[in-house]
Order: structure tokens, then sequence, then C-alpha cells
């Protein structure tokens, strides 16, 4: 008997599948979140260079980057199971286990892998801010945190947003990564379905198809958020 998609929809594997790619998502978007605060946080102390705060952002993202993605979820998952486990048992989840642990630490990962990255873009869209429009408010006595809130931080958002597309998509993909400390997101659902019924190529061919419809879905988003923090001319 053929294997094919119906025998995939019979055996319960596309609401697993589906199961798997909410919490890729999930994992994400948290891990996103997260990286954001991190990649704003070290990206101004990269461009105010604030000594020696900027040695140690350096170290960060150097390790970081120059680490694979899939050593820096080992040793965090290896190094922060305790960890985890004194935190959510202070917090009164003494059961917490299984995918709760792994959906933290995968999320911890993952944030450290895309904050490393963020800061660069963050830094990067800081330095593309002509300096005159700072010169300028300040000469004309506006405070610094309005200059900030009203001059520094619009154009930021606004050259970042591409550069953080480029981070979020990454971010999606080095989810699948995770599926190697046992969280049952897309790429472990496949994983599964594909060792059961012994039909790799028809699992990974419809996680792939999951996974462009993630990607494909958010670039549209982001082109929207674009498009609103474009410029508009006067005509």
């Amino acid at each position: 008997m053929e294997f094919g998609l119906w025998q995939v929809w019979e055996g319960g594997w596309i609401a697993a599948i589906l199961r798997g790619a909410a919490i890729t998502i999930a994992v994400g978007v948290a891990s996103m979140a997260f990286g954001i605060v991190i990649g704003i946080a070290c990206g101004l102390i990269k461009w105010a260079r604030l000594f020696p705060l900027t040695l140690a952002v350096d170290f960060y993202t150097s390790i970081v980057r120059g680490v694979p993605e899939l050593l820096i979820i080992y040793l965090l998952f290896f190094s922060s199971v305790e960890f985890v486990g004194q935190i959510a048992a202070a917090f009164g989840y003494e059961g917490l286990a299984g995918n709760g642990y792994a959906f933290i630490i995968a999320v911890i990962a993952i944030a450290a892998i895309s904050g490393a990255y963020s800061t660069e873009v963050v830094r990067g869209a800081l330095a593309a801010i002509p300096g005159g429009h700072i010169e300028a408010a300040r000469a004309l006595g506006i405070p610094g945190r309005r200059i900030f809130r009203r001059i520094i931080a619009p154009q930021m958002l606004r050259i970042a947003v591409p550069g953080m597309n480029n981070v979020w998509q990454t971010t999606i993909k080095d989810t699948a990564l995770v599926s190697v400390v046992g969280l049952q997101e897309l790429m472990r659902a496949a994983f599964v379905g594909a060792g059961s019924t012994r039909h790799p190529f028809i699992f990974y061919f419809i996680a792939a198809v999951v996974y462009l419809v993630i990607t494909l879905v958010s670039q549209g988003g982001f082109d929207r958020i674009e498009r609103l923090l474009r410029p508009r001319t006067r005509t």
C-alpha cells in the first residue's frame, strides 16, 4: 500500500505537525522579543562606546557569532537544566518538566543567538543616522531624552527593520535546531513521523512547506512595516 498525504492525515500526523508549527512560532516570537531587547541594549552600548561595557558586548557577540548555533544550544541546555529547575521551583512550578524545560531553554538559547545578531543590526542602524540631525537638535537646546525619543529612535527603527527581518528569518530556521533537546516543535514532529512511518521524504517535505509558509507570511508583514515607516515625500 502506497503511503501519501491521505495516510498522513488519517494517522493524525497533520495535527501533530501543526502543533509543532505552533510551538516553532511561539519559540521564534519569544526568542525574537528577548533578542530585540538584548540587541537594543547592547547596540546602544556599542554605539555610545561605554567602556568597559563595550568589551563585554564585543566578547558576547564574538562568541555567539563564532560558535555554531547547535553547540550554543547544547552548552546552554546542559549547563542550565538545574538552574531552570531551581527558578521553576522558586515560583511554585516544581512539576515543570519535558516540553516545559525544553521550551524555556530553547527560548534562552535562541534569544542569545538572535540577540547577538540584533546587536549588530541596532549598532549599524544607529551609526547610519546622520550626525547632523543630532548636532542640530543639541544646538537648539533639545533635551537628550527628547532627542533620543523624537530623532534617534524613529530613524533607528526605520533603518533597522530590514536587518531585523533577516534576524527573524534566521531565528525561525534556528528553532529547528532545538529539536535535539526534545522540544516537540515542527522539525521534531516531522522527525518522529518520519521514523514511525519510515517515509521520511513526505514528512520532511511537509515540514519544508510549513517553514516556507511561515517565512513568506512574516516577510509580507515586515514589508508592510517597512512601507509604513518609509518617509513620505510631499508633492
